[in-house]
């Protein structure tokens, strides 16, 4: 049998985490929450998730924030989740 992966989702929206949730274990993907940038960063680091989806308005830590946390200790791919109109946050 095939490894499910983990995809962790760092979102503070209920309704995005279970949208999410549902299309990714459509697709056999074993699926972490955490609604805040700590909680985040504690599920990244206990349960090691092949890829995190992470939105950057988070009411805690701010998402670049929680990314560059995550790149001092973690290589795993990242996702951003954002609702940002500006090129340059987008970009940043």
């Amino acid at each position: 049998p095939r490894l499910m992966q983990k995809v962790l989702v760092i979102d503070d929206e209920p309704q995005i985490r279970r949208m999410l949730r549902v299309i990714l274990e459509g697709a056999d993907y074993r699926v972490l929450e955490a609604a805040t940038g700590r909680d985040g960063l504690t599920e990244a680091a206990t349960r090691l998730p092949d890829i995190v989806l992470l939105d950057l308005g988070l009411p805690d830590l701010p998402g670049l924030d929680v990314l560059g946390r995550l790149r001092e200790w973690a290589a795993m791919p990242v996702l951003i989740l954002s609702v940002q109109d500006a090129a340059d946050e987008k970009v940043a």
